[in-house]
């Protein structure tokens, strides 16, 4: 059964239609990612979920409750900003406490779910400490406490690890995969980065100008991209897509007849370097990306397409040196002119020599 529901959401800003009639059904204890470019109506469309924007058009049911119009404060939701957004004079303790301080709950259930809440992301021994004193994963960590003593039926994450350096937003991620495991909570999450979408989720919910483009599984998505937005979106590097028309003549055989005038995409571990002369795509490499594990090759092909191929061994190719592709015809997504996905021809060559 649904646990939220939206049906129809739409947004007006003036003559603005920012969000174009979302549907979207989140179960029960899901992890729910919305990823998109800026100004795709990530943030504006969790901002109507959690009641700090007005709905202008469709419904929003929470457990069977229809809470459309209802102000943010009696949705039973809990909503964790970018910005930590701290009371600077007030101690971490207050902090968590504050809103059930202000509902009068008792003092001794609201000292419970403050410790509890504090216990489980290792905020005890700063419990006494001004956000100040804090650094930004600790803030951070103080501002989903908040949320958490709060037991909300459904937690809303809006980009909170931006502000963070690269090392403590992996270390934030982790602590919050292992939150959702340990609480079980239903969680709605917006973030442009990809990383953070695919390793948090369990679906993922992609955004255009406030509509969706598609919603599965991080590897689903990756797998299996409804269009060509969607496959250039997902991935980290993009998938490599290509005119048609930039491929060598073989290659060009393998395309599927829908795809005419379209393009091919090619995941960057579809295409492996060979010898020069010895695969399907002759090129030079333009940059090398050395990332201990794996290497990010630029190439820059003879017909001008630039490909990106990941290896999963150190290579010692430099810029300038001449190389050939091999490519994975089998693991070819093919496009029409339009970016739709066009079906992979039902027999053919594993891989285009």
């Amino acid at each position: 059964m649904a646990y939220l529901q939206l049906r129809g959401i739409e947004k007006f800003f003036g003559e603005h239609r920012a969000i174009k009639g979302i549907d979207l059904t989140i179960h029960q204890g899901e992890f729910i990612v919305f990823v998109g470019p800026s100004g795709c109506g990530k943030s504006t469309l969790l901002r109507l979920i959690a009641g700090l924007e007005s709905i202008d058009g469709g419904a929003l049911r929470l457990d069977g409750r229809d809470i459309t119009d209802q102000p943010s404060s009696q949705r039973d939701l809990a909503m964790v900003f970018q910005s930590y957004a701290l009371y600077p004079h007030m101690s971490v303790y207050e902090n968590m406490s504050f809103a059930l301080k202000l509902a009068k709950v008792d003092k001794q259930v609201i000292d419970e779910k403050v410790q509890n809440a504090a216990r489980i992301l290792n905020l005890t021994q700063y419990l006494q400490r001004t956000p100040k004193e804090l650094s930004g994963g600790q803030r951070q960590r103080v501002a989903i406490g908040r949320a958490i003593v709060r037991a909300p039926k459904v937690f809303l994450f809006d980009e909170p690890l931006s502000n963070l350096d690269a090392a403590l937003r992996g270390q934030t991620r982790v602590e919050i995969a292992k939150l959702h495991r340990d609480l079980g909570a239903t969680t709605i999450y917006v973030t442009h980065d990809q990383v953070e979408a695919m390793t948090l989720a369990d679906k993922v919910v992609v955004l255009r100008d406030g509509q969706i483009e598609q919603v599965g599984s991080p590897l689903e998505l990756y797998d299996r991209p409804a269009n060509q937005f969607v496959a250039q979106f997902i991935g980290t590097p993009q998938m490599n897509v290509l005119p048609l028309d930039q491929l060598p003549a073989a290659l060009q055989r393998c395309a599927p007849a829908a795809a005419a005038g379209g393009s091919i995409g090619l995941r960057p571990e579809a295409v492996s370097v060979q010898a020069p002369g010895q695969g399907s795509v002759n090129g030079q490499v333009e940059l090398v990306e050395a990332l201990g594990a794996e290497t990010l090759l630029y190439v820059r092909t003879v017909e001008g397409a630039s490909l990106v191929a990941r290896l999963n061994a150190r290579t010692p190719l430099v810029a300038g040196d001449p190389v050939s592709l091999q490519v994975a015809t089998e693991q070819a997504h093919w496009f029409d002119p339009a970016g739709r996905v066009v079906p992979a021809p039902a027999a053919g060559p594993a891989s285009a020599a």
